[in-house]
This record gives structure tokens, C-alpha cells and sequence, in this order.
């Protein structure tokens, strides 16, 4: 699994301007099956994604299609869960 970690770089009039092309982006990768949750961070300075285990440059390809990319920058971290609680017992080899 990755998570993504988006911080913004510009003011949050220009974030508000691509909020909805960026939910739309969104919607189409959680109707694909790829990201498993997404949400803002507070204080609201960018946000997280968690991407089930995809080939690094499918993802790369991906995130490069986000309207945020204009906006924010991204770092990416691969997580290889082993242990969860048990009500997220379903994230383990994602």
C-alpha cells in the first residue's frame, strides 16, 4: 500500500478553485478499485491518500493527472502492512 501525503503550496483560493476537478479525480480512482480512503489534513494544509499496492509507476502516472498538482506537492511512502486492528484486518496485503 502507499500513502500519499499532499501539502499545499499555494493559497487556499487557488486550492477551492480545483477543489471539484480534484474530487472528480478522485471519484474515478476510488470507482477503479485503487485508492482505499482519502481526506483533508488539519489544520487543512493538504491532505492523504492511501493507494492499495499498485506498480510505483502506474501510481506516479496517476497522481500526475490530479488538478492539484498545481497547487500542492506530494510525497509518497510505501507501506507493507502486517499487523492491524482487528476491524482493519482487510488492509493487510493491499
Amino acid at each position: 500500500m502507499f500513502i500519499v501525503n499532499l501539502t499545499y503550496t499555494r493559497p487556499m483560493a487557488d486550492i477551492e478553485a480545483l477543489l471539484d476537478a480534484h474530487i472528480s479525480w478522485l471519484d474515478n480512482y476510488f470507482d477503479k478499485g485503487i485508492f482505499i480512503t482519502a481526506g483533508r489534513k488539519e489544520p487543512r494544509t493538504g491532505g492523504v491518500i492511501l493507494v492499495k499496492d499498485i506498480d510505483a509507476k502506474q501510481l506516479d502516472t496517476i497522481l500526475a493527472e490530479d488538478p492539484f498538482v498545481a497547487v500542492a506537492d506530494y510525497s509518497v511512502i510505501k507501506v507493507n502492512i502486517t499487523r492491524t486492528a482487528a476491524d482493519f484486518n482487510i488492509l493487510k496485503n493491499i
